[in-house]
């Protein structure tokens, strides 16, 4: 696997070795060796799929301390365009976005790490979305930031008419008003 640093420390991008012949493709689509030696130590404990249809938009989601989640995201149907959120306080990229198209001839897979809101906006006429997560599910944990906020500068690649929000994700504030529970990143070694 090729892992690809964003613009913003800590999101990655990485792509599979695929091998292809007459009959097809193959590849890993995760080895805890290979995240570890290339990535870092992780613990993933749950796995989560969505099947979406075009214009559903999802996000951008995150767990609060002590439930605080890294995920490692695919699109194994369709496309996607993934978007990580930094809002970790005290970051010198606070409120900027790393988007990356997520697709099932790309095979990409994006590293959300902890301190950052997620979410995507399906691009194909389905999308079925695979994430791994490093915490399991904490419902009194579960949180957002507006998915809609103009002031993050997202480009969702979608018509405002054609967007599909939850009643949830509806109800989030944008980022001028939210009070992150997250602090600064750590200097890397």
């Amino acid at each position: 696997m090729e892992v690809i640093k964003t613009t913003i420390q800590g999101p990655l991008i990485i792509e599979p070795r695929i091998f292809r012949d007459a009959r097809g493709y193959f590849f890993e689509s995760f080895s805890q060796r290979e995240f570890e030696e290339k990535v870092g130590p992780i613990n993933f404990v749950q796995d989560n799929e969505s099947m979406s249809s075009y214009g559903v938009m999802r996000g951008l989601h995150f767990q609060r301390p002590p439930f605080t989640q890294s995920k490692l995201v695919r699109c194994v149907r369709g496309a996607v365009l993934d978007v990580a959120v930094d809002i970790r306080k005290g970051s010198p990229t606070y409120g900027q976005h790393v988007a990356v198209e997520l697709t099932e001839d790309n095979h990409r897979q994006f590293f959300i790490p902890k301190g950052f809101a997620h979410g995507f906006a399906v691009l194909s006429e389905t999308a079925v979305f695979q994430y791994k997560c490093d915490e399991f599910y904490h419902p009194e944990a579960d949180d957002g930031i507006a998915i809609t906020d103009q002031s993050l500068g997202i480009d969702w690649r979608i018509p405002t008419e054609k967007a599909i929000l939850s009643e949830k994700d509806t109800k989030h504030l944008n980022l001028k008003d939210f009070e992150s529970p997250f602090g600064p990143p750590l200097t890397p070694p």
